[in-house]
């Protein structure tokens, strides 16, 4: 179930799908680097302005999916108008920044991003532009990456599949609205 917050910009009401935190796994293959299996956990937040900030810290996995070191962590911010086209702002630790463009689908929450800008420091490692894909299916989060170099075309890299992490916070607001809530629970679901 989608909830939108009270307090949320009314312009960002088409991305409330992506609102909060989400936590799963993925896997990542791109030429010239390592293949892995990957922890994920990405934060959609907003403070009442007309945009979502986000988060994302990924990390390698090993075969029994304990976190063996970090693989890759960026920060940015989303914004979209009426039109549903959908602008990101997004850094990565390699020392890349970019600019992302795309649209929310028509009657589903899917959206597709293309670069349109890229700034690399010169510590980072070759990257001319990418794709990703974002839907909400079945209560999760599932997105796929595509990336390119100048040495490698456009191709995926890497996907994840998310689902929702209840926060203590949401826990204790869930528990203070459980007043007519049966003593046993066994009732509530008669």
């Amino acid at each position: 179930m989608i909830e939108i917050p009270s307090d949320l910009h009314p312009d960002l009401v088409p991305l409330a799908f992506l609102l909060g935190n989400w936590a799963g796994a993925g896997v990542s293959d791109f030429p010239g680097a390592e293949k892995c299996n990957f922890g994920q956990e990405v934060t959609f937040s907003h403070d009442g302005r007309d945009f979502l900030e986000y988060v994302s810290h990924t990390w390698v996995l090993d075969d029994e999916g304990k976190q063996v070191r970090p693989l890759e962590t960026e920060s940015g911010y989303w914004r979209i108008d009426k039109d549903r086209k959908v602008e990101v702002v997004m850094s990565r630790d390699q020392g890349v920044i970019e600019i992302w463009y795309g649209e929310l689908a028509d009657q589903k929450p899917q959206i597709d991003l293309v670069t349109d800008a890229v700034a690399r420091t010169a510590a980072s490692g070759p990257y001319s532009g990418g794709k990703r894909l974002y839907g909400y299916v079945n209560s999760d989060l599932m997105w796929v990456g595509e990336k390119a170099t100048p040495e490698v075309e456009l191709r995926p890299y890497m996907s994840a599949h998310l689902k929702k992490v209840v926060t203590p916070e949401e826990v204790a607001e869930m528990a203070r609205n459980l007043e007519d809530m049966p003593d046993d629970g066994i009732a509530f679901f008669k």
